[in-house]
């Protein structure tokens, strides 16, 4: 159910578009709808998969990682364990692709190492609690004065990796850790601490992309857009999709299988889980994988194509500023359809033990991501550079986080790399790129950096939820103590009469 509310908005809002906007031929339109229906059978094996299997694994690595004496064993395990599950992410690989001038293999482990020293980072910020404010204003201020030392069209590819990382493989297992990590500890701040990996595993990514940037000169994009397949019967559908689906299946088999293999290696070594909890994780594993290949083939295939499609012929129109409005639409309700956000949101609502909701975060981030598309859009319209938007929007979210309670801080900056996952880079990218050619503007300038944005606004957004939280949360506490005010005895009279007779009502 949760899987259908997050796709058929979106998917009308497609069909709505090829109606009245930009006509789209019949099977065109066959296509999208079953990759939709795959989105729906994919998103629900994968939140239950990664509900069976990647929480449990991660809070049982991050409990143990607590229980360890020694801080450089267990600085050593997060490292690994972040570097590879970000190699194993898909989206990071799609992104690999459509960078010129490096080497596929060299942005990935580039990216890998830097998720694995801030996840490191992450670990000791848990252990010594370290306030995470603090740290994110230390780190964004190095990024913000790297990002005026590398060349501009490597900038907004930097901010788009920290984006991609943080996808559905890492973020359930990453969150997990989080909560194992914190599980032990008795303090305060111990539920606000489990937060907070994710965004520092976001960060890590930019920083050491910005270092690469000073080594290659990337000029001009090589990225070549989906055509829509031509299509005539139902037999012709299957058969596009029966096409990709191998392909993607053997692409989620290797990135699963490193995960898979940490944790035959943690179960021999601590022999954590009991035979019942093991079988229960390799269904879980199975669930994943099903649902993974459902998903990407799905979105890959019948989404990616169009996205393309209807930016280029939406930049066609006279009134080619529509796509300001359209974007923000798209950007409100396409959040929902990716994995992981649900995911986050139901860690959020456990942990807080339901004061912050799953609907309070979806409304948060819906509308967090339908500004950054719209100014994604407006960003490709008109070639406004990045780092007019990246650089006042984080300053924002830092000076956000040091007024906010410390909840919604890590909560903020998790939801940032959640929000930019494979629905981002598979539909909203291809959009922003059909915009930029049909526009004849620079791809490395203009059309990346959609990513970065859809990461920025949940920031704002849902620390603006916790300062309205912090604001509310006071004026009943201020009411509170009024009503608990001293009074003087001698102005009370009481009708003991009157107490009696409305004592059952």
């Amino acid at each position: 159910m949760e899987s259908l509310s997050a796709v058929l908005p979106i998917t009308f809002i497609v069909l709505l578009i090829s109606i009245f906007l930009v006509p789209m031929e019949l099977g065109s339109v066959v296509m999208f709808l079953a990759g939709a229906l795959m989105l729906i059978f994919g998103m629900g094996f994968f939140q239950l998969g990664a509900e069976m299997a990647m929480t449990p694994i991660g809070e049982g690595i991050g409990v143990q990682i607590s229980k360890t004496r020694r801080l450089f064993v267990g600085l050593l395990i997060g490292f690994v364990m972040g570097a590879i599950i970000t190699i194993s992410e898909p989206d990071l690989q799609v992104l690999a692709e459509q960078v010129p001038s490096v080497p596929n293999q060299t942005l990935i482990w580039t990216v890998a190492i830097g998720v694995g020293i801030f996840l490191a980072l992450a670990i000791v910020r848990i252990r010594f609690q370290i306030d995470l404010s603090v740290l994110l204003i230390i780190l964004y201020a190095i990024l913000i004065v790297a990002s005026f030392f590398v060349p501009k069209e490597f900038l907004a590819v930097a901010f788009d990796s920290g984006g991609v990382t943080t996808g559905p493989m890492t973020v359930p297992f990453i969150m997990a850790v989080g909560v194992g990590l914190a599980s032990i500890r008795s303090d305060k701040n111990a539920a606000s601490d489990s937060f907070g990996l994710v965004a520092l595993s976001s960060v890590g990514p930019i920083i050491a992309v910005l270092i690469l940037g000073c080594f290659f000169k990337p000029t001009e994009a090589t990225y070549s857009l989906t055509d829509v397949e031509t299509v005539v019967t139902t037999q012709d559908v299957a058969r596009v999709f029966g096409k990709g689906f191998p392909k993607y299946a053997e692409e989620v088999l290797i990135s699963l299988l490193p995960i898979m293999a940490v944790f035959v290696i943690f179960q021999l070594i601590t022999r954590r889980y009991q035979r019942r909890q093991i079988k229960k994780i390799i269904v879980g594993f199975a669930y994943t994988y099903i649902g993974l290949v459902l998903f990407l083939c799905g979105v890959n295939v019948g989404f990616a194509p169009v996205g393309s499609f209807l930016g280029e012929q939406l930049a066609s129109l006279k009134y080619n500023l529509i796509l300001v409005p359209i974007g923000m639409i798209i950007g409100y309700y396409i959040v929902k359809a990716e994995p992981a956000i649900q995911v986050l949101n139901h860690q959020v609502e456990s942990v807080t033990n339901g004061a912050i909701s799953v609907k309070a975060m979806n409304r948060s981030m819906s509308i967090g991501v339908a500004i950054s598309v719209g100014l994604a859009m407006l960003r490709v319209i008109c070639g406004i550079p990045i780092q007019w938007i990246i650089i006042p929007g984080y300053i924002i979210a830092l000076i956000l986080s040091r007024i906010v309670p410390k909840m919604f801080v890590g909560i903020a900056f998790d939801s940032g790399g959640v929000a930019s996952g494979p629905m981002t880079s598979t539909f909203l990218l291809p959009l922003s790129i059909g915009v930029c050619q049909a526009l004849g503007g620079n791809l490395m300038t203009d059309a990346f950096g959609v990513v970065a944005l859809v990461a920025l606004t949940p920031l704002i957004a849902i620390q603006l939820m916790g300062l309205v939280y912090k604001l509310k949360t006071e004026k009943i506490r201020k009411t509170g103590e009024a009503h608990a005010a001293p009074i003087d005895d001698s102005d009370v009279i009481i009708d003991f009469e009157e107490v009696s007779n409305n004592d059952k009502q």
